[in-house]
């Protein structure tokens, strides 16, 4: 795979705004592989969108049928909507091809395996959701991490000194 150059990043993050990380779910889940999806969404969910009102803390896929849906994302309802708010924690129908579906399908029904929501942002004027599939991730794992990361970070840091 070829290194994306400056320009091409730069362009990149111009076309992408993020609007929320679930950082909590690295460190919950051991991330295997990833997709990024549209998601149908109304009016006044968008609109709380660019105001950052949303938390995906508590957010999961989950296969029902031949889609993915988005159950347990929180984004607040729009002040100015009034009567045609939305419900905050409503499910919400993720957009993907019937073969990415059966992908990751086959894969969410393994054994300990979960749909897990880590990003989401507008790319290009839509709202897009990166989704993961993860492994829980067991406390001493976490733990383990942890000090793996702490060790690396500090690594760089003495690398940095000498220079």
């Amino acid at each position: 795979m070829a290194k994306k150059s400056k320009n091409a990043k730069a362009a990149e993050d111009k076309n992408s705004q993020r609007i929320t990380d679930n950082r909590k779910a690295r460190h919950d889940y051991e991330i295997l592989d990833t997709l990024e999806c549209g998601i149908v969404l109304v009016g006044s969910e968008v609109k709380s969108l660019r105001n950052g009102k949303v938390s995906l803390d508590e957010a999961y896929g989950r296969i029902k049928g031949d889609e993915v849906w988005l159950m347990g994302c929180d984004i607040a309802e729009y002040v100015q909507a009034n009567t045609l708010n939305h419900e905050p924690r409503r499910p919400r129908k993720l957009l993907l091809h019937r073969r990415e579906i059966k992908k990751f399908a086959s894969k969410a029904y393994e054994r300990g395996l979960t749909l897990v929501p880590l990003k989401m942002y507008f790319k290009e004027g839509r709202a897009k959701v990166l989704m993961g599939i993860g492994r829980g991730r067991r406390q001493f794992d976490k733990r383990e991490k942890l000090k793996k990361d702490s060790v690396k970070r500090d690594i760089q840091r003495a690398l940095r000194s000498r220079r």
